[in-house]
């Protein structure tokens, strides 16, 4: 039922703010769930790739999305991806949940001001 609830919440925000996959699953899945930092954001990048191909079709339903603007983010996101799952394999645990915290924080701190 918490994989179930963290989807849930992680599919409404993602959908109303386009937030989700890290932000919503990676503190779910290691705080309701007891997932390490790395499984949690693998997992997360896995249920992301789902949701995304139906937040995609949702929104193009309804025209709002610009493809140009998507690949020119969206490529260089693959090679993004492939270093930082690299570096994730290398970092100790303990960094990477700091990382993230920091990430989240400084995040909610822009959002703010």
């Amino acid at each position: 039922m918490r994989l179930v609830a963290i989807g849930l919440a992680a599919g409404f925000l993602g959908a109303l703010f386009g937030v989700g996959g890290g932000i919503v699953i990676v503190p779910g899945l290691v705080v309701l769930c007891g997932f390490t930092q790395r499984s949690a954001a693998a997992t997360s990048l896995m249920a992301v790739l789902v949701t995304a191909v139906v937040g995609s079709f949702t929104y193009a339903l309804h025209g709002q999305i610009k493809p140009g603007a998507a690949a020119i983010v969206g490529i260089p996101a693959i090679a993004g991806v492939v270093v930082g799952a690299a570096l994730q394999q290398r970092l100790p645990v303990r960094h990477l949940t700091y990382g993230f915290a920091l990430l989240l924080a400084g995040v909610g701190v822009r959002l703010l001001v």
